[in-house]
């Protein structure tokens, strides 16, 4: 759990908290420390030791504090802290290899401008098999709102599938699965009144992949209700309205399935920057 004192982060830290209890799993707090001068130089530089030292125990209680809430949250919950010094993104992506997921904390949702940080967005585009979540919007109590996953078919989205299924069986949520097959606007196509599309094949594919997609799981999570969508809407502005009211979305980071108008991993980006609920981000490695 990655955290740099913000209020989305604190809200993040929330988060990883119950999900690490549901998981039994220890909570690692995170502050990465960046200092003008690495921590190990030989060159001493006048004064630097009288604001480092205060500023590391301003943190350290900081993250102590932290610890003591996740515990009212849990009494049983290991919660450890860790204030290491270098580059977040590396400091963060390094220690996440061992870890079941990486949280983050989102922008603030009311910026509608606002885009993820630079440590967000490098963590998230680095190729690391552990899933990245950003919690950002409205946290829901898990089991009171369904979990949303994307579905394309890339080795990628199946990744997400498995994760969405987990979280909804361990927290008693419903399922939704998404497919949107284009990403062009619709708008042409009704202007040229000639074109006769084949919608009942394109759809029919769709269904189809999806099909294959979800095949195994249900058996795998009987306890999970699964409602499937498939439109033909660009994909980012479909999961971001079924993520309306949701607990957590889903989806996949640079696949793109054997349906090639399905480009769910471009939309992973627009989907941390705007969904109103956390976003579980998945990487195939």
């Amino acid at each position: 759990m990655g955290f740099d004192l913000s209020e989305p982060s604190r809200r993040a830290v929330r988060w990883a908290a119950r999900e690490a209890s549901d998981r039994r799993r220890p909570l690692l707090l995170v502050h990465v420390l960046t200092w003008p001068f690495d921590a190990h130089t030989t060159i001493e530089v006048p004064g630097e030791d009288g604001v480092l030292e205060p500023l590391q125990q301003i943190l350290r209680r900081e993250l102590d504090v932290l610890g003591e809430a996740c515990r009212e949250l849990d009494p049983e919950l290991e919660v450890r802290s860790h204030l290491p010094f270098g580059d977040p993104a590396e400091v963060l992506s390094e220690i996440a290899e061992d870890a079941e997921v990486l949280v983050l904390g989102g922008p603030r949702i009311e910026v509608e401008m606002g885009v993820l940080g630079s440590t967000s967005a490098e963590l998230l585009t680095r190729r690391t098999g552990t899933p990245v979540v950003v919690v950002r919007g409205s946290v829901e109590e898990p089991g009171t709102a369904p979990v949303v996953v994307g579905v394309d078919g890339s080795s990628a989205s199946k990744l997400a599938i498995g994760f969405a299924y987990d979280f909804a069986s361990r927290h008693g949520c419903d399922l939704v699965a998404v497919h949107a097959w284009s990403d062009l606007p619709l708008d042409p196509f009704a202007r040229v009144k000639q074109w006769e599309l084949p919608w009942s094949e394109v759809r029919g594919e769709a269904e189809e992949a999806v099909a294959e997609s979800l095949a195994g799981w249900g058996e795998q999570y009987p306890d999970v209700d699964v409602r499937r969508t498939i439109t033909p809407e660009k994909p980012a502005q479909a999961l971001l309205r079924e993520a309306r009211g949701a607990g957590l979305l889903v989806v996949g980071s640079h696949g793109r399935g054997r349906i090639r108008r399905s480009l769910l991993g471009s939309v992973s980006h627009a989907v941390v920057n705007r969904a109103p609920c956390p976003v579980a981000v998945l990487r195939a490695r």
